[in-house]
């Protein structure tokens, strides 16, 4: 469509003059923080200032005079609509939000109106005022929140799931290792994953608080470009971290899922108890290394039982480990001494013995507690003596005693029935 120079002009001529006799107040309207526009009774541009041409992106000449049909087609309707409303009732119409494109730009932007009739002084509607403020960084804001509220929820659904399993562990641990001192598994278990889960809540409460502020300032009509660009990078290395962190505290709870788990009554068969530990101090020889210990084993003949081998050598295993790991931190050697003899008819008695180190009253105390080490910063996990106490007590249906005091080593005596009691059935 060619354009005459001199239409803008005419145009102009042909506009009402909203504050006749008042310059004040037609200064106030062409220098408005916001767009404003005068429409007449059959929808033609009367007036525009300054400010809807720049959030708008029109210019004056291709509006003043020529109606909305003409200039902004997809939206024609909806505001004949609206100015037909209130010339019907009288009643201003506010809070109408617009989208669409500027005429200068390709991407999406939105405005909020306000529409009030404009009366002669007889109380004639001889027109409408129409007040546009442009929302699009707001909305956009709003988009990027409820991103990052979405994410927020995801970040505690993984956190809500990696602590219900944290309980179910624990449960499990209850119910089947029926342990005395089971009461300190929550400080246990929580040492090992309150770095991850604890990161993932404090990160998860530091992007709320964000959130809730963002949104304070998208209220308020204060959020800038900047706040909303710190606010989506701040949503994606909480992001990050928490998928990190999250995924650190699955396997962690996993490892503790097997460890409950592993209760394992394997074949319950008729072995020599003297000859399958000899069996199993030969594997366990290889394990002094450089240590410069040594292993004894003293087994009384003809030690008959109907039990489960494999747990026992587990059993077994452990306390040599653990035996190895502990009693002898100076390296100036020692002796380990494994005895078995019967105790009374129906049972037997296995003394585990060394000349280590010893343990104090409050380690003595806490030894079979699930989680109790004194080298969690080597690796240890504290779950050795543990799984033993676990596996006599309730796979072998024996019982165990620790005597042990600082510098004069350690013993741990055992008394197994000859028949163990059955497994339970499973299904």
């Amino acid at each position: 469509m060619s354009k005459n120079p001199k239409s803008g002009a005419t145009a102009a001529k042909s506009s009402v003059v909203l504050f006749p006799q008042q310059p004040a107040l037609q200064l106030i309207y062409d220098t408005a923080p916001i767009g404003l526009a005068f429409l007449s009774p059959d929808c033609r541009y009367l007036q525009i200032n300054q400010r809807l041409t720049e959030i708008c992106g029109i210019s004056v000449e291709d509006h003043l005079g020529r109606s909305v049909r003409d200039c902004v087609p997809a939206l024609a309707e909806a505001v004949e609509g609206i100015v037909r409303s209130i010339m019907d009732t009288g009643e201003p119409v506010i809070g109408i939000e617009v989208a669409g494109q500027r005429a200068d730009q390709t991407d999406e932007r939105f405005w909020i109106t306000y529409w009030h009739p404009l009366r002669s002084p007889s109380g004639e509607i001889v027109g409408v005022n129409v007040a546009a403020e442009e929302i699009t960084e707001r909305k956009r804001a709003e988009a990027a929140l409820q991103a990052g509220e979405r994410e927020l929820r995801r970040a505690r659904d993984a956190a809500e799931t990696a602590l219900r399993n944290l309980r179910e562990t624990q449960d499990s641990l209850i119910e089947t290792e029926k342990l005395a001192a089971l009461g300190r598994l929550v400080a246990g278990v929580a040492h090992e994953i309150n770095s991850p889960v604890g990161t993932s809540l404090t990160v998860a409460s530091v992007l709320q608080q964000r959130a809730a502020a963002f949104a304070a300032e998208v209220a308020q009509g204060s959020a800038r470009r900047s706040h909303l660009n710190e606010f989506l990078e701040a949503s994606r290395e909480a992001s990050a971290q928490l998928v990190a962190n999250l995924n650190h505290a699955a396997e962690l709870i996993q490892s503790f899922k097997q460890v409950a788990a592993d209760r394992n009554y394997a074949s319950q068969r008729i072995f020599d108890l003297g000859e399958l530990t000899g069996q199993l101090a030969l594997t366990l020889r290889p394990g002094l290394g450089k240590q410069n210990l040594v292993l004894n084993v003293e087994c009384q003949p003809d030690l008959i039982m109907n039990s489960y081998p494999g747990p026992y050598g587990q059993v077994l295993t452990n306390l040599f480990l653990n035996a190895v790991t502990h009693a002898f931190p100076d390296g100036n050697g020692g002796t380990i001494d494994i005895k078995a003899q019967a105790s009374g008819k129906d049972n037997v008695k296995i003394l585990f013995s060394d000349d280590g180190c010893g343990m104090s009253a409050g380690v003595r105390h806490q030894a079979f507690d699930p989680f109790f080490t004194t080298r969690r910063d080597q690796g240890s996990t504290g779950l050795g003596l543990h799984i033993v106490h676990s596996i006599v007590t309730n796979c072998l249906g024996g019982r165990l005693r620790l005597d042990s005091e600082p510098g004069e080593g350690t013993r741990i005596q055992l008394v197994l029935p000859r028949t163990a009691p059955a497994a339970p059935a499973t299904g």
